[in-house]
């Protein structure tokens, strides 16, 4: 079953349950995931996006909404915060499991040695690795900084 399937499925059941905050946010992601299909759309190709777009996706949709949390918690506004981490928790029920550092650690010397990179010039080579590798399993901000330890001169 795809991902599309489940976001269809989960919404389904969440309008039985009368679930608001969870039919809002699958409303949101489905919306998001149609808005990318439209835009990738060519007389060639009428096919929607790929699973793994979808992940890539989710995963600038939680990073949103944990900016908008810090914000609002910055600004005494714990309600919004609360309602920003429950999309976030509804979100993250779709993605594969996150990566933890030393997992990262791993699978980033595993792409310098499998790329041959040497420098911090290949560091591109790396983290295109990396992407085709784990998509949605790990946060490459971290991993970019993993690369560039690893390729860095000691």
């Amino acid at each position: 079953m795809g991902l599309r399937d489940q976001f269809n499925d989960s919404l389904k059941e969440a309008m039985k349950a009368k679930s608001p905050r969870r039919v809002s946010t699958l409303r949101l992601v489905l919306v998001a995931v149609k808005d990318r299909d439209i835009a990738g759309r060519t007389e060639e190709s009428k096919a929607g996006v790929s699973d793994e777009e979808i992940l890539g996706l989710l995963a600038k949709m939680i990073k949103q909404r944990e900016e908008s949390a810090e914000v609002y918690a910055a600004n005494a506004r714990p309600e919004l915060a609360a309602a920003e981490r429950e999309e976030i928790a509804i979100i993250r029920e779709f993605q594969p499991r996150q990566m933890d550092d030393a997992e990262v650690a791993a699978a980033v010397a595993k792409a310098v040695a499998e790329t041959g990179a040497s420098s911090i010039k290949d560091m591109g080579k790396v983290m295109g690795a990396l992407k085709g590798a784990y998509a949605g399993q790990m946060d490459f901000a971290k991993a970019g900084a993993a690369v560039k330890t690893a390729l860095s001169p000691k």
